[in-house]
């Protein structure tokens, strides 16, 4: 009788290099609670952004324009060739306001919202210290979006707009050297478990699983199944009912109804974390704080045009900004001291999950940086895994399926 061949799970080195970027500081002499947010303002993290990007930018402009002054909105005059470097507001015609959302809360019919606010009538603000003015000419409205940081070129008109002529954009970071790596080595990335939600079959994320640990498929799936050491969760695991969420105290009997997708997903990946480590992502259907912006790739594509989602991707990096329109329509921390979603070092991989599709690309930058941009599509409505190899940065699905077709 054949004895089973014994497979080695493959190891790979981990260190969370983001984690005191995004730390709040516990101020001495305040309850160990955490820090309250009463009276913090998001104007601080808006200036800590155009500090940092202005003086990047500053320091590009001699070989972009050397002969062209630098100057504030307060200094342009009429028709002087000139260099400006500010924020971007993005005035829409169609933005839901503060009201809009009351009214939804209130109403007991929800309000239909559009997937997209853009209209033919939405224009372009830049802001520094001094003062804004209203851009034209060569940037489109389209592909930009609030809180983003520019240095422009250009001339104030006659009737005090600012006509742009070119656009600096802040462009990749440098880009550390990968470490070589002589096997393969795999991280397993899957998004939108929603346990809980009518799309949910546990059967299949049950196949999942299983094949991660071992337990499923013939000898040389389990052999690749070894070299996978690590499994992201990337956002969107549990589904709470909306009836529950909507701001009303929760009756006892149904506090347990509550717990159930939670307790689900627990068992589930107690069965993950007994072979390999596995980190989990909040989601904005998830039960945790809200202190990171969520879905900053979705948020993008409500306010701005691109031919997909990783087109979003390569404007973020382009711009060394992981959610620019934090916090003017997506959520997040008041931070007053540091904007932690600046991109101060190129990645090598880049990845955005509760997608609708699965998406990869390898975008290259000037310096030849080279990033895997990566969309993690909805398991619960694909059933699909991505798969990402450590030694090459190449990328494979993982499907499974419950369905018995004839």
């Amino acid at each position: 009788m054949p004895v089973p061949m014994t497979m080695e799970r493959k190891q790979a080195a981990y260190t969370n290099l983001r984690l005191a970027a995004f730390a709040i500081c516990r101020i001495r002499g305040t309850p160990s609670r955490g820090r309250s947010t009463k009276g913090q303002q998001y104007s601080h993290i808006y200036f800590t952004r155009l500090h940092h990007m202005r003086n990047l930018l500053h320091a590009l402009v001699p070989s972009w324009k050397p002969q062209v002054p630098v100057t504030t909105v307060l200094g342009l005059e009429e028709g002087k060739d000139c260099i400006i470097v500010g924020t971007l507001y993005k005035h829409m015609k169609l933005k839901p306001s503060i009201l809009d959302e009351y009214s939804k809360e209130r109403s007991a019919i929800p309000l239909v919202k559009p997937h997209n606010f853009m209209h033919p009538d939405d224009h372009l603000i830049l802001e520094d210290e001094s003062g804004r003015v209203t851009l034209a000419g060569a940037i489109a409205p389209a592909e930009y979006v609030t809180g983003v940081v520019l240095a422009l070129r250009g001339k104030e008109t006659s009737a005090g707009n600012f006509l742009v002529e070119d656009v600096l954009e802040a462009g990749l970071p440098h880009q550390t050297s990968l470490s070589a790596a002589d096997e393969d080595k795999y991280v397993v990335f899957v998004s939108g478990l929603s346990v809980g939600s009518a799309t949910f079959n546990p059967l299949q994320f049950q196949f999942l699983i299983d094949h991660i640990t071992g337990h499923l498929g013939d000898e040389n799936e389990q052999s690749i199944a070894s070299k996978i050491a690590r499994v992201v969760v990337a956002g969107n695991s549990v589904h709470i009912s909306p009836r529950f969420l909507n701001g009303q105290m929760v009756a006892s009997k149904d506090q347990s109804r509550i717990a159930e997708p939670i307790k689900e997903l627990d068992i589930m990946l107690t069965q993950l974390v007994a072979s390999l480590p596995v980190d989990i992502m909040p989601g904005c259907h998830d039960p945790a704080n809200f202190s990171l912006p969520q879905q900053t790739i979705d948020d993008l594509y409500k306010y701005s045009d691109a031919k997909d989602r990783l087109e979003f991707m390569e404007r973020t990096l382009r711009w060394r900004h992981l959610a620019p329109t934090a916090p003017n329509s997506l959520g997040c921390y008041p931070y007053t001291d540091k904007d932690p979603f600046l991109i101060d070092s190129c990645p090598h991989v880049y990845f955005v999950g509760n997608q609708d599709k699965y998406e990869t690309r390898l975008f290259e930058g000037p310096e030849k940086q080279k990033v895997r941009l990566i969309c993690i599509p909805r398991f619960s409505d694909s059933g699909v895994a991505v798969m990402l190899n450590l030694r090459n940065l190449e990328c494979s699905t993982l499907s499974f399926s419950t369905s018995f077709d004839a």
